[in-house]
């Protein structure tokens, strides 16, 4: 399982996320428990089409090859491979078409919902994911239920929500969070490492206070307007 894991505030610019790899690669990542492997194996969890994906993996690989250097390792000898993860829906055509052509890793995609296994068991060596784990694996069902105190009243996201729609989130966060650590635990080597950066909320902020639901409050509205009309348009040809 992985010894060490990292989070980065949703305000973390890509500077600072750098920086965290960098000093989390440095001061946690095992390489002597593995380098007889001559294999390093990355995983890009929520990857989507690049290019940040790009940057990041090149981030480690370089970061990685330092650390061998300066325990006398001979990081050319390694062989890397990155595993790029979304769901099927994914535009990886659009990936792969995009890879650095002068890369130093081995390239595949893995697809399918990171929460759950992905891989076999003690394979990965470095695990990332980049502002992806705050999007749930699905609504909560409380907010779906017109008979619960959860029900949303159809709406897709929880801005100026009351507080049983916010729990029935939050529980559906904390249940996600299992289910992915667990999983990872079982992927990621003894002495491997595992990086996330995902949006937050800082302790005690009101959610109508936080930028981001501002932003995905106005987001929220579109396809509800286009679903609205649809029905209209539904409506008008049946008459």
């Amino acid at each position: 399982m992985a010894e060490k894991g990292l989070t980065a505030t949703p305000e973390t610019p890509p500077a600072r996320t750098r920086k965290l790899i960098q000093e989390a690669i440095a001061e946690h990542l095992d390489i002597e428990a593995f380098s007889s492997s001559r294999a390093f194996l990355i995983a890009d969890l929520g990857c989507s089409v690049g290019p940040n994906t790009f940057y990041a993996v090149s981030n480690v690989l370089q970061v990685v090859e330092q650390k061998c250097q300066s325990l006398g390792l001979d990081s050319q000898i390694l062989e890397f491979q990155v595993f790029f993860n979304d769901h099927v829906g994914n535009a990886f055509n659009t990936l792969f078409r995009s890879l650095p052509p002068a890369r130093r890793y081995h390239a595949a995609s893995v697809l399918g919902s990171f929460y759950g296994r992905l891989f076999p068991k003690i394979r990965l060596h470095f695990l990332y994911s980049s502002f992806a784990l705050h999007w749930p694996s699905g609504a909560p069902k409380e907010v779906q239920d017109k008979s619960s105190p959860a029900w949303n009243k159809g709406r897709i996201f929880y801005p100026n929500a009351n507080k049983e729609v916010i729990k029935a989130y939050a529980a559906q966060f904390a249940k996600d969070m299992e289910v992915f650590l667990c999983a990872g635990a079982q992927e990621v080597v003894l002495g491997g490492l595992m990086v996330l950066t995902f949006i937050t909320r800082p302790d005690g902020a009101p959610h109508s206070q936080v930028f981001i639901n501002m932003s995905l409050d106005l987001l929220e509205s579109c396809p509800m307007d286009m679903v609205k009309k649809i029905k209209q348009m539904m409506l008008v040809e049946s008459c």
